[in-house]
Parts: structure tokens; C-alpha cells; sequence
């Protein structure tokens, strides 16, 4: 990796050089990231405690060849544990109607598969919402620990989309907040 230096306008108006190993805090990383939308995705896995989901922004798109994406978790959640040992996933992208499940699997202390009526098992065992307008299952392939947080890679091994769900608007958070984009959000 190429360390850069990066400038800083300080409030006085003199410029200063920081160096890129200077940390800010972690209240200032936080706010500067809550300026910078994600989409809202659910991540279940089955562990070795029984089904486990989280509501996450933080996955990414690896690979198209070979497909691969990644997700990382603070180990502070409540179910990090749970998630970091699980072999297999499914990664939920959600869309705005999906905002109920998406506020179940970001409350901690509660029992996210209690209502049997949201979620089934696909056919190689995953617990998964099907409601999803589109999802993607895979297997770890790598975990990294980085800081207070697990970065893990999986190898797509099934999707699918709803054909019904093309322009659904996708799930926002933003800000503190739920948003969905769509028409009205369009600037081009």
C-alpha cells in the first residue's frame, strides 16, 4: 500500500500537512461516514447457536470473475459471534418494503426468526428472507481481522432476483435514517 500525504485546511486558514498515519476519532470517522449513503442489506447465516441475521451496509462487490463480495461486522454486535462462525451466508439486498426486516435484524436483544411467516431455508440449510428482492448465498472463503471489525470474503454459490422487483427502489440509510431511492431521487 502507498502512503500519501494528505492536506488539511486548518480552521485558522494555515495549511497543515498531516501524515496519512495520523488517526482521527472515532467520533469524527463516524460522522464524516454518516454523510456517505449504503445500501441496507441482511446477512443470515445458520450457526452453531441456530439461525443469526444482521442488517449491514457494509457489502461490497469483489469480484465478477470469480464472484466474489464481502461484508464486514463489528465485533461489538450482538451477534457478531455467531456470525463470525458460520461457514455459509446469504446476503439480502433490500429494497424499500423491506424496511420491517431491515429494523428486526438492526435491534439488538431480540429474536429475528420469532415470526416464522418472514423467513424459510434454502435447500442447502441458510435461513433467508424471501420477501428480498434479491439475494446472494455463498461460502467464507477468508476472514480478516481488522481493528474492532471481521472483514469476510464469500464465493457467490446461488442467487436470485425477483423478476418483479426490477426498479424497486432500493433500501437507503443515510444519515442516521432510512431512505429509499427512486424517481424523485434521480438527478440525471
Amino acid at each position: 500500500m502507498r502512503h500519501q500525504t494528505i492536506a488539511h485546511h486548518a480552521t485558522d486558514g494555515s495549511d497543515e500537512r498531516a501524515s496519512s498515519s495520523a488517526q482521527i476519532s472515532s467520533d469524527d470517522f463516524a460522522r464524516a461516514f454518516r454523510q456517505y449513503p449504503g445500501g441496507v442489506a441482511v446477512i443470515t447465516a445458520d450457526s452453531p447457536d441456530g439461525p443469526v441475521a444482521l442488517t449491514a451496509t457494509s457489502v461490497v462487490s469483489v469480484s465478477a470473475e470469480p464472484p466474489l463480495l464481502a461484508f464486514s461486522i463489528s465485533h461489538r454486535t450482538s451477534t457478531a459471534a455467531s456470525i463470525r462462525s458460520a461457514r455459509s451466508y446469504v446476503v439480502h439486498f433490500l429494497g424499500k418494503d423491506q424496511l420491517e426486516i431491515a429494523q428486526l435484524c438492526a435491534t439488538s436483544g431480540v429474536d429475528r426468526f420469532a415470526d416464522t411467516r418472514l423467513w424459510a431455508r434454502l435447500a442447502t440449510g441458510e435461513p433467508y428472507f424471501p420477501s428480498a428482492p434479491a439475494w446472494v448465498a455463498g461460502t467464507r472463503i477468508d476472514q480478516l481481522e481488522a481493528g474492532s471489525a471481521s472483514i469476510i470474503l464469500l464465493s457467490a454459490t446461488q442467487s436470485a432476483v425477483d423478476p418483479h422487483s426490477d426498479g424497486a427502489p432500493p433500501l437507503v440509510y443515510f444519515n442516521r435514517g432510512w431512505h429509499h431511492l427512486g424517481e424523485h431521487s434521480q438527478v440525471s
